[in-house]
């Protein structure tokens, strides 16, 4: 029997929510209040799971162990408690050391590798009363930008099947656009969690590198890793970010003026130079209804050189310190393999690319002398360009498209078209790197779709720490032009 009384064991109440559209405060508050039971709930999304299995958005899902966390939430809010997230079930990246439960970090080898401690941002959320519903599929090491997995398959778009989701954070974003989880907890690097927002039609925030935890996650890059949220309105990634910093909310005094007095800033001859047409129509119409609520829109230019300042620094740090930020993770946390054997076991493509940028053997790997460049010349230089904007120009934040394409086709992936041209699927993050680059706070929103049904993403960059005010904002932009379709 295929219900939701078969998967718990008990009869569950009848309710009139439809769980796979509850946003995470949402769904938290039903619980609270007894509106629903954590067990009803986690079994119904237990259900979508399966029905939604060929997504492949999942690695591991525990049932039982759920089910279990469920029913001990459900005797928690029987006691008293009120817990921000309690009995709600996240999705968690599988890059995420999880106690008891596997962590694969996309990998073959360690299919069967059960931690023996939570990564920090995973016990923040379960001290939150939130609930591990499962671990999302990823690519190889976070090393990607399409959500490709040799050994787990690739993970698909709920809005197409045969397109990709983006990645590397592949599961995440597709479990939550797919309605089977109200947020899942990603990593960003380069744009990991913004491309997979942006493909499919979620909102992703990436904080300012630093200000969540990150102990206990795989890394790629010292410098420029965070971990981050995908969920299906701001609110959600507002109530995680109080989670994982333990500062308030804070209400924000002009959210009834629309964007009245708000000055944001957009830089044509950076953001728009390599993006599709219907991408780039839909991005002004945007900038429009922004301007029509009351916003001060500014162009600004970054240089000529802005975009491969940017591209050569950011990609030069990336590669030189996977290699001894992977090998500090595994001896720290005990994980029973080495970074020659992780190198060995990657599928041809990714052992390719590692042998040429990440081996400091490799052809294309970056110097240290070059590495030192791009810290201590390069990054300073593309911050003053991005003060140009912040402090110049008073702008509050950088808008510019997510991505300079919808999802790609599946078929399609290692080369993709864009505005014509045939490049590298790493362009994907053409957009997405420069948040990156200098660790400032970056969100995604979902703004439309496409001709053919595709999600069109709008990236809201904001400066270093104004983690709350980009939020802030970005809830007011989402009312005025948000993409207000939520599970598929």
């Amino acid at each position: 029997m295929n219900d939701i009384t078969a998967i718990s064991g008990r009869s569950a109440p009848r309710v009139d929510l439809d769980f796979p559209s509850l946003g995470l405060a949402a769904a938290a508050a039903a619980v609270r209040e007894g509106h629903i039971t954590s067990e009803a709930y986690t079994a119904a999304l237990l259900l979508r799971a399966r029905a939604l299995a060929e997504l492949n958005a999942f690695i591991t899902i525990d049932e039982a162990g759920v089910l279990a966390a469920a029913r001990a939430a459900d005797k928690a809010r029987a006691t008293g408690s009120a817990a921000p997230l309690l009995g709600v079930p996240l999705g968690v990246k599988d890059s995420y050391l999880t106690k008891g439960l596997p962590t694969s970090l996309g990998l073959d080898g360690l299919a069967h590798f059960l931690p023996r401690e939570d990564a920090d941002a995973v016990r923040a959320i379960k001290g939150a009363g939130a609930l591990v519903f499962g671990k999302n599929n990823l690519v190889e090491m976070s090393y990607g930008l399409t959500g490709h997995n040799a050994r787990y398959g690739q993970v698909k778009n709920p809005h197409a099947r045969d397109r990709v989701s983006g990645g590397s954070s592949s599961g995440s974003a597709a479990s939550v656009a797919a309605g089977i989880v109200p947020a899942s907890l990603g990593g960003d690097t380069v744009g990991s969690i913004r491309v997979p927002a942006s493909f499919c039609g979620v909102v992703g925030f990436k904080p300012t590198t630093g200000r969540w935890p990150r102990e206990g996650v795989a890394p790629i890059s010292h410098t420029l890793d965070t971990t981050g949220v995908f969920a299906r309105i701001v609110e959600d990634c507002i109530l995680v970010d109080q989670v994982m910093t333990g500062e308030q909310a804070v209400a924000s005094a002009d959210a009834g003026n629309g964007l009245k007095g708000v000055r944001l800033a957009f830089a044509p001859r950076q953001f728009l130079d390599l993006v599709d047409s219907e991408i780039e129509g839909r991005f002004r119409e945007v900038v429009r209804h922004l301007q029509d609520a009351g916003a001060e829109i500014v162009e600004v230019d970054l240089g000529d050189d802005f975009n491969a300042l940017v591209q050569t620094a950011t990609w030069g740090i990336f590669a030189h310190e996977t290699m001894g930020a992977i090998s500090e993770f595994l001896r720290r946390n005990d994980i029973p393999t080495t970074f020659e054997a992780i190198y060995e076991g990657l599928k041809p493509q990714l052992r390719q690319a590692w042998g040429h940028i990440v081996l400091p053997s490799g052809s294309g790997a970056t110097s240290g002398e070059s590495y030192q460049t791009a810290l201590d010349v390069s990054r300073p230089e593309i911050q003053r360009r991005l003060d140009r904007a912040f402090v110049s120009h008073g702008a509050l934040v950088v808008l510019q498209p997510t991505t300079p394409c919808t999802a790609p086709l599946i078929e399609e992936q290692a080369t993709v078209h864009i505005a014509g041209q045939e490049v590298s699927y790493l362009a994907l993050a053409n957009h997405t790197v420069s948040a990156s680059s200098v660790g400032l706070p970056g969100i995604s929103l979902p703004v439309g779709l496409s001709r053919a049904g595709l999600p069109i993403g709008l990236e809201l960059d904001a400066p270093f720490g104004s983690d709350r005010r980009l939020l802030n904002i970005a809830r007011r932009i989402e009312g005025i032009v948000g993409d207000k379709s939520r599970a598929i």
